[in-house]
């Protein structure tokens, strides 16, 4: 018999193991605020209102204190604090939690996970204050990405690890002949306790995947979110806890791992035996340290990469620039999948209009982009607000930097927020270098920063393309061409180096805004990230099939077995 839940939420599961296989548009929760009720975000307010200036409360086991660092990018004191656990109260709590989950089955596990992102899906407007005070994003972006499509992310996980674990029966009878009969028994099994480790400008959107994923295929989940944005997994550890205990599972199937600002909890608890699974999207740094140190665990880490885009022909040369302006503003570039570095020919640009020249390109690019930012009140709206100091410190380096060798297009400076007067909001620096400078642009500079490289024909401009997705990895490459043999070559490179590729992108289609149940974020087959997002391999290496067998023998073979 399935659990009621299970049955509750069977029919969006099925659609959205129907979604995974037609890769169409499909949107499993609204993205309209309004759908949520009319005074939804005015009681979203009130409910992050309630947080600040408190403690959030968690009742998990091995409290040693409390802590937060939390300051929101817009200037607005949060003063929360979590409650700090110590990392093996945790891991063993996780491991007392597991073999009830495991043995619950598949459509009970799935059920829960399923009740727990439809909680999670009726607080939206709620996670949209949490997310925007902590990441950054304008509350729009946060609502939608950190809300709804987070949300759809972590559906898409279990409706890949449903159809998984789905592929062996529970039961079956195998038989060679009349002595050799086997009844079979198999049960999915989980790898053992998972560490999702937050980053600081999508939690959720990133974390979502890992956590439903994991916990659908049986593995205990620890939290550890970024120092800098703890709210938003705070409230979905709490919401998952809460459906646990309903549903008569132990809350510490998901826990919350506040780390001690002075000590390296998340390299200390990544490093633990009885940590299985490691789930990381951040700062290359840290990412390559994992890869490098956790052997005990299976890891997925993105670390970004640097996107590249190449100029070479369009079929409308405005709405080229005014889809780049926005791909380049969106989150202040605070996205794994924002366009880092645009490559173009000399030779010029060919549009409807005429050859339109490098020269002209660049400038024209630096003039649309100001023109976007001489509305305020409609540039935050799609800048937000700078997550960290350390990218405002990242704009200045790499502006004294161009100042020496390079050319500055135009420059960034500060805007003023008109409801928020202590944001942190930076128009984008943009900065022109030459093909052989490639301290410039093969790197990624995480924030409002591109790079325009000026080469010598298409042809170099493919090089050096695939040069730097091959060094630094990438997750996209944005090719805008009318001329079937260049597209013919992107694909090329595109195979080769493992990137989503798209052509000639223009109007509300950004390059950094992959769709839930129709993009691969990511590959795996580039420095970018170690695997693919979403797929049957994310999910697939959380669990094993555990086997059971019993041997059914005819008297007669007993008795020959007996006499030996």
């Amino acid at each position: 018999m399935t659990h009621p839940l299970f049955e509750k939420h069977r029919t969006l599961l099925e659609e959205a193991q129907a979604a995974i296989t037609r890769r169409t548009h499909w949107t499993p929760y609204p993205e309209n605020p309004r759908v949520y009720g009319e005074t939804a975000l005015d009681e979203g307010a009130q409910a992050f209102e309630a947080y600040r200036d408190a403690q959030f409360y968690v009742d998990q086991p091995g409290v040693q204190g409390r802590g937060g660092e939390e300051a929101s990018p817009y200037g607005l004191p949060l003063n929360i604090s979590y409650p700090c656990c110590a990392p093996d109260a945790l891991v063993a709590a996780a491991h007392s939690a597991m073999l009830p989950w495991v043995r619950a089955g598949i459509d009970a596990r799935t059920g829960v996970c399923l009740e727990i992102l439809a909680r999670l899906n009726a607080g939206s407007a709620e996670m949209a204050y949490a997310l925007m005070h902590t990441t950054g994003q304008s509350l729009h972006l946060a609502f939608l990405t950190g809300g709804p499509q987070a949300q759809a992310r972590g559906l898409e996980a279990m409706a890949w690890a449903h159809r998984e674990m789905s592929q062996v029966p529970q039961q079956a009878e195998w038989q060679r002949n009349t002595s050799q009969r086997l009844e079979k028994r198999f049960m999915v099994a989980p790898q053992g306790i998972s560490l999702v480790i937050g980053s600081a400008t999508q939690p959720t959107w990133n974390a979502y995947p890992a956590l439903f994923a994991s916990l659908a295929t049986g593995n205990p989940v620890i939290v550890k979110p970024h120092p800098t944005a703890i709210l938003p997994l705070a409230i979905t550890v709490a919401v998952a806890r809460q459906v646990l205990k309903e549903n008569g599972f132990d809350p510490n199937l998901v826990t919350l791992l506040i780390g001690n600002p002075d000590g390296p909890v998340a390299r200390d608890i990544a490093l633990k035996p009885e940590v299985r699974l490691i789930d990381y999207s951040g700062a290359p740094d840290f990412g390559h340290w994992l890869l490098d140190n956790a052997r005990q665990a299976r890891l997925v880490v993105e670390t970004g990469g640097v996107n590249c885009v190449l100029v070479d022909s369009t079929y409308d040369y405005k709405a080229l620039l005014k889809n780049l302006v926005f791909s380049l503003c969106l989150d202040s570039g605070q996205l794994r999948a924002t366009p880092r570095t645009i490559f173009v020919s000399r030779e010029g640009i060919q549009t409807p209009e005429g050859l339109i020249a490098e020269d002209q390109f660049c400038r024209d690019l630096a003039f649309a982009l100001g023109k976007f930012l001489e509305a305020p009140q409609r540039a935050v709206e799609v800048l937000g607000a700078i997550q960290s100091p350390a990218t405002v410190a990242r704009i200045a380096a790499a502006r004294d930097l161009a100042e020496e060798t390079a050319d500055i297009l135009r420059d960034s400076s500060p805007i003023s927020h008109p409801q928020w007067p202590s944001a942190r909001v930076l128009s984008p620096l943009l900065i022109r270098a030459q093909a052989d400078q490639k301290s410039f642009y093969m790197e990624e500079r995480f924030g409002p920063m591109a790079t325009l490289v000026s080469t010598v024909n298409t042809a170099e401009s493919l090089a050096l393309a695939e040069a730097t997705m091959r060094e630094k990895g990438a997750l996209n490459f944005l090719v805008h061409t009318t001329r079937p043999h260049v597209q013919q070559l992107a694909e090329d490179v595109a195979l080769r180096r493992g990137v989503a590729l798209s052509f000639n992108l223009t109007g509300a289609v950004l390059i950094n805004q992959p769709a839930g149940f129709a993009d691969f974020h990511a590959s795996g087959a580039n420095p970018a990230a170690s695997c693919g997002m979403i797929d049957a391999a994310f999910v697939a290496n959380r669990f094993y099939f555990s086997q059971v067998q019993q041997h059914y023998l005819p008297p007669s073979s007993i008795d020959w077995v007996v006499d030996l």
